[in-house]
């Protein structure tokens, strides 16, 4: 069983093969059902559509039995370990994925059971299965990804920091995140993209004026991440003119640029309906990715065959 609880845990190599692999699926490439007898857990402690359905549809189509918990549902909530708690769920299952919303240490000692492979869906600084999910669908759309520059716009949230990660591990791929001043992806994270050395070209700024155009992808987030309120009441102010229109898109892309979203968008703040269901928008593609990301890395995670 492996993990994959950060996208700094895998090789380039790796995260190559599982994107090629998510990309094999969403052609439908699925001859064989890998995890045909295999158990997976899906327990999601806030909310979600795409990410907990698409790992369940994942799953299941792979051939696995999918068992789900809610936030109160396990005896987490009653004073258990989270050691106990792995050690018991390795027991009975191959896999859990996690959505936590919080500090991704618990999620490592969840993954210190030897028989469960554990599967990051969301923790407070990082979501690499959406990153995962991201390049599927710049794959897809481009071939190769050497040379593309994808432009990553709002808050330095869980996914632009997995993006940034993403970004590290990918050869030739160009990141830029543009960030309004004071809601920057963390230093931590961008203190660890730098610790994988390579030769990454990932950029983070706070003014538009510094964006090297035209970019290749426009890639936007909901500006507050799980509904979670800002510390500062007039945070909206801080957004000004980071919302991507049409004047926006025309001003950082070119004539083959597409437009990202990871959804769900709040249309009309950080992006507009002309951009968010216009031709370019590959927003929906990028959903359906999100099960190909799901199957892909649970292959990885559980069989492990195709490293």
């Amino acid at each position: 069983m492996r993990n994959l609880i950060s996208l700094a845990d895998l090789t380039p190599g790796q995260l190559a093969r599982i994107v090629a692999r998510a990309v094999a699926f969403g052609r439908g490439d699925v001859e064989d059902r890998p995890l045909t007898g295999r158990q997976v857990g899906v327990y999601f402690r806030k909310s979600s559509t795409r990410t907990r359905t698409s790992f369940w549809s994942g799953a299941t189509r792979l051939g696995a039995d999918v068992i789900t918990f809610g936030p109160d549902e396990l005896q987490l909530t009653t004073g258990e370990t989270v050691e106990d708690t792995a050690r018991v769920l390795g027991q009975y299952l191959d896999a859990l994925v996690v959505r936590t919303n919080g500090d991704v240490e618990e999620m490592r000692r969840l993954g210190g059971s030897p028989d469960l492979a554990v599967v990051n869906a969301l923790s407070l600084d990082e979501h690499p299965t959406q990153a995962i999910a991201d390049l599927t669908t710049l794959s897809e759309h481009f071939g190769e990804l050497a040379g593309r520059h994808v432009l990553v716009v709002g808050e330095g949230n869980s996914s632009g920091a997995a993006l940034a990660l993403a970004g590290a591990l990918t050869p030739g791929l160009r990141v830029t995140l543009l960030c309004p001043e004071g809601y920057e992806v963390p230093k931590s994270t961008l203190d660890l993209v730098d610790e994988l050395g390579g030769d990454h070209q990932v950029r983070h700024i706070t003014d538009p004026a510094e964006v090297d155009g035209p970019v290749d992808a426009i890639y936007t987030s909901r500006w507050q991440t799980m509904g979670v309120p800002k510390a500062d009441p007039n945070w909206l102010a801080a957004f000004d003119g980071f919302c991507v229109d049409r004047a926006f898109f025309d001003r950082f892309g070119g004539p083959h640029t597409v437009f990202l979203h990871d959804l769900p968008a709040v249309r009309g703040q950080e992006v507009t309906d002309e951009i968010l269901d216009g031709e370019r928008s590959l927003a929906w593609r990028q959903a359906h990715h999100k099960m190909t990301a799901a199957m892909a890395v649970l292959e990885w995670c559980v069989v492990g065959t195709r490293d």
